[in-house]
């Protein structure tokens, strides 16, 4: 890994949206491991309260599907859209009947399947902020 891969890293601040506690746990556990800031939300609400406070600064957003709260995940990804476009949002899911929902409602369906592989994230994330970054 460069210095500047290392760096990029460190910089990066992902929120994780997933109400299954040792799912959320496992990712965040190993993408801190890995030199990212990491927020956990167990829910939608827990999400729109971390996105608004201005001490929070997000890059990435990984949302379990299914996730629930006043807002669903899709409303969540529609909330961030609006409001913070340059944020990255992405949708993670297992039951075919979520990704069919997530292809509809988003410009794509979820990208990750969980349980999640922890090496298979990180790279995401890397090509994530890669591909912003060459925008």
């Amino acid at each position: 890994m460069t210095e500047n891969e290392t760096s990029q890293r460190i910089a990066a601040s992902i929120l994780i949206v997933d109400g299954d506690i040792i799912s959320r746990h496992a990712i965040a556990d190993y993408l801190r491991h890995c030199g990212y800031s990491v927020v956990e939300a167990a829910n939608t609400d827990e999400a729109l309260l971390a996105l608004q406070e201005p001490a929070l600064s997000i890059d990435v957003i990984l949302c379990d599907a299914a996730a629930v709260g006043t807002e669903n995940a899709f409303g969540l990804a529609s909330w961030v859209r609006q409001r913070r476009p340059e944020l990255e949002v992405r949708m993670a899911g297992s039951m075919e009947g979520v990704v069919q929902t997530a292809a509809e409602l988003c410009e794509s369906g979820p990208h990750l399947a969980r349980p999640y592989e922890p090496g298979a994230v990180v790279d995401y994330i890397n090509q994530l902020r890669a591909k912003r970054h060459r925008m």
